[in-house]
């Protein structure tokens, strides 16, 4: 698979496909996720702890959205994951890991 999101330079890209199966990730996720070894052909269910790897089943199961922050190292991520679908076929998932500021504001738009 060509790598597309390389032009997204700090925000950590990751798909993975219906079993979770981790399909493609552009260098700032494998920096971030796998100290800068690509882990493409790996599962996500062996490298997360029982409560997370739960939480991927559901929304491999149900293609759910999921998001929520982190800190870690100091620095805020905003996490989230989406379903990614081939024409109307689920795919698997997508998940965007990129920092935020600790105060960000918020706008109600109309």
């Amino acid at each position: 698979m060509d790598n597309c999101f390389e032009w997204l330079k700090g925000v950590a890209v990751t798909v993975c496909d219906r079993e979770g199966n981790i399909l493609d990730m552009n260098t700032t996720s494998a920096v971030v996720n796998s100290h800068g070894n690509k882990i493409i052909g790996n599962n996500l269910f062996d490298c997360h702890p029982p409560r997370a790897a739960a939480i991927l089943k559901d929304l491999l199961e149900n293609e759910k959205v999921n998001a929520y922050t982190i800190e870690k190292k100091g620095v805020k991520k905003l996490i989230y994951q989406v379903p990614w679908y081939d024409k109307d076929e689920f795919g698997g998932l997508i998940e965007l890991s990129l920092p935020i500021p600790f105060d960000m504001p918020h706008y109600v738009r109309g």
